[in-house]
């Protein structure tokens, strides 16, 4: 049976255009099996962000219940903590960005990936009197704007290493964009700092997943969107389910996907409902939370087999900047088949 945690939810994230947030880590309990390998008490781990969207929906609807064990869920608002958290056997599933997931595996802590919460979704936002340039000039529209502005164009998104920092590295590679020369990168914690730091003008640009595009539409910001993680990386991961090897050993791995699978239909067919969870649960604003649910952004999946190609790049990615020793391969990443067995 579920138990709800009075934890740091509820908070008013981006309640309000320019709305800051603070957010206690708490208190991590961990969880433990019995005897024959039976988990009795389940610790989830989440972040109060679009991607981790089943957790509000399994908690605000009931799903949970449906699972054999006691579950309590832990709010952190980063990937570091979760990896910390989960390396000292203090929670059994996260609910959390890839790469952070990938730091886990390679310390050799047991666990894998066994599903999506989603896909594409970050955004490639810029201010728009760069997109005419960079449509027609590429890369060079950068050094335009640095010779029409004196200053380097700016982007400003996660610490480095986090799932919208890869894919902003990754694109700009892409296009022969060098970061430290031909543009600037920020490091911005949390999506409500992103926000005020375009609002504020502190930044030109950034890569972000909802609610942020929908709130800089809404109060009519310069900055806008110049690319869908679709058009950069198809198949994008982001956040996704890691679980113990302990959790997948037991039946409530199984019970635990198939109400993932029930909250991933339900932000599908119910977003009016699902937009009252995102008020619940983040601190959203319900009518900006379903306008956020119809952005192309919103991609919400369950299956980890739509995201196993695009997770090799940011494998070699987190290989290349030393956040892992070596390039996983997918094997190493994920359990397929406890998805695919339901």
């Amino acid at each position: 049976m579920y138990e709800r945690h009075a934890s740091a939810s509820r908070r008013s994230f981006l309640a309000a255009a320019g709305g800051s947030v603070t957010l206690g880590l708490a208190g991590c309990l961990g969880g433990g099996s019995g005897a024959g390998g039976d988990i009795e008490d389940l610790t989830v781990a989440h972040m109060p962000i679009y991607p981790d969207l089943q957790w509000y929906v399994m908690e605000g609807e009931g799903y949970l219940d449906e699972v054999d064990a006691e579950i309590e869920g832990q709010e952190f608002t980063d990937g570091p903590a979760i990896v910390q958290a989960f390396g000292g056997g203090e929670i059994d599933v996260a609910m959390f960005g890839v790469v952070p997931a990938m730091i886990v595996i390679d310390r050799e802590i047991p666990a894998k990936v066994t599903a999506a919460n989603i896909r594409e979704p970050m955004g490639i936002m810029a201010d728009e009197s760069i997109h005419a340039n960079f449509e027609e000039h590429g890369a060079e529209a950068f050094s335009m704007w640095e010779a029409e502005h004196g200053e380097p164009f700016r982007f400003g998104t996660f610490p480095q290493g986090s799932v919208p920092d890869v894919l902003l590295r990754f694109w700009l590679d892409e296009i022969g964009a060098v970061p430290g020369e031909d543009v600037e990168i920020t490091e911005i914690n949390g999506a409500s700092a992103v926000w005020q730091a375009i609002a504020n003008g502190e930044v030109d640009g950034t890569s972000i997943m909802e609610p942020v595009p929908t709130i800089a539409a809404e109060e009519g910001s310069s900055v806008t969107m110049l690319r869908t993680a679709a058009d950069i990386l198809p198949g994008q991961p982001a956040a996704v389910t890691l679980m113990s090897d302990a959790v997948r050993d037991s039946p409530v791995a199984t019970q635990f996907l198939e109400q993932h699978v029930r909250a991933t239909e339900f932000i599908a067919d119910e977003p009016d409902a699902t937009a009252a969870h995102v008020e619940e649960g983040i601190g959203m604003p319900v009518d900006r939370a379903r306008k956020a649910l119809d952005s192309p952004l919103s991609n919400f999946i369950t299956d980890p087999n739509e995201i196993t190609d695009a997770t090799q790049v940011f494998s070699e990615f987190a290989a290349d900047n030393g956040q892992i020793d070596e390039q996983l391969s997918t094997e190493a990443i994920f359990d397929l088949e406890i998805y695919d067995s339901l």
